[in-house]
């Protein structure tokens, strides 16, 4: 069964109306959302902490779809869904996913 991850950079409002767009997809098999320990990790932490940084989180979903084409359909829904409300959107491959 195909698995979707992706990351949403935006406020918890945004994550959750593309949470809501995506379990709203016929045959989604299943919609979690994954805590992601990293996210709050900076490399340059000069600019850890500042105010351009407060306002935006990222969050992770996971997505179980039964085959590829409702696997393009969540793509397509989550991208339009995020993109409306100017959050960004990564899909993370599946070389990128630990098992």
């Amino acid at each position: 069964m195909p698995r979707i991850q992706l990351r949403i950079t935006g406020d918890r409002d945004v994550f959750d109306d593309v949470l809501t767009a995506v379990h709203g997809i016929d045959r989604v098999e299943r919609v979690e959302e994954i805590d992601d320990f990293m996210s709050d990790f900076r490399d340059d932490s000069s600019s850890q902490n500042l105010s351009d940084d407060m306002s935006s989180k990222t969050y992770t979903l996971e997505v179980e779809v039964p085959n590829e084409r409702i696997g393009e359909r969540v793509r397509e829904i989550a991208e339009e869904t995020a993109g409306t409300r100017e959050a960004a959107i990564e899909f993370i491959g599946p070389d990128e996913i630990e098992m």
